[in-house]
């Protein structure tokens, strides 16, 4: 009888995925960079998307700010919806889809860092910090009142000064939200779960272009860091399959872990005699 390989334990799984994220918000926060350079980035981006008719985060951020029963939903959304539908889908890809779990899971990891590596090299000040100006307001702050979160940041209020505000470029709200899609779009049965799966990454690419804390461009880098990240995650899959089927394991095409041959199957030397 075939035995197939199972994800890991789901302890080990919290405890790889903590790590990870404590090192991305670790280094997030250390990953501040000069506030002038940052400045310049962000305008630099908003000078480059209006050269190619792309700057579509000032009318969004001005209905939204016109509009308060589009701000007010989409500054909760901003500031939460990351926070429970990622592990929500992370989670109900290790009950419900083991088979690919290990795979998500790499490829969420692999983005994330990468995410980080982006927010290291080039800081980035998010519409909402340029000066007033620029025509940017900032939703979070200009609907405070309605949230759990500060004027100085979507984070609690009082913690505004443990997130790098300076970050927005790529746009991971974009890349987690991408990368919920395209799980649920996959393996999702149901045409609800189907259909969250393709409204979810574009609301929230609204969203944070409207709420004024992330320009266009950044939601595609954001989508671009995830489609590196996929790759990796890919090349990861193919060694540690190539590695496993080597040592005594089969794959089927299709099926994303091996599974171990019966020991009839066993043709190596050590069987035969």
């Amino acid at each position: 009888m075939t035995e197939r390989h199972r994800p890991t334990r789901w302890w080990a799984e919290l405890l790889l995925l903590g790590i990870v994220y404590g090192v991305y918000s670790g280094g997030r926060l250390l990953a501040r960079g000069d506030v002038d350079l940052a400045v310049e980035h962000g305008l630099s981006i908003l000078r480059f998307e209006h050269v190619l008719g792309m700057d579509f985060e000032r009318p969004l951020n001005r209905l939204f700010t016109e509009q308060a029963w589009l701000g007010v939903p989409a500054d909760f959304v901003y500031a939460s919806l990351h926070y429970l539908v990622t592990p929500v889908v992370l989670v109900w890809m290790y009950r419900r889809r083991p088979a690919h779990y290990r795979f998500a899971r790499t490829w969420l990891v692999s983005s994330t860092l990468l995410g980080l590596i982006g927010f290291s090299l080039m800081p980035t000040c998010p519409p909402r910090l340029l000066d007033a100006a620029h025509g940017f307001t900032d939703t979070m702050a200009y609907y405070s009142g309605y949230g759990w979160w500060g004027a100085e940041a979507s984070a609690p209020r009082g913690m505004g000064a443990l997130t790098n505000q300076y970050a927005a470029m790529p746009s991971l709200h974009v890349g987690w939200a991408l990368w919920c899609g395209v799980l649920l779009w996959t393996y999702g049965r149901s045409p609800l779960l189907k259909a969250f799966g393709v409204a979810y990454p574009l609301v929230t690419t609204i969203v944070v272009m409207g709420t004024a804390n992330h320009y266009f461009l950044d939601a595609v880098a954001g989508a671009a860091v995830m489609g590196a990240g996929f790759l990796i995650a890919v090349r990861i899959g193919a060694r540690s399959r190539t590695r496993v089927v080597s040592g005594g394991w089969d794959t089927s095409a299709g099926e994303l872990l091996p599974k171990q041959r019966p020991a009839a199957e066993d043709d190596s030397p050590a069987a035969a005699r």
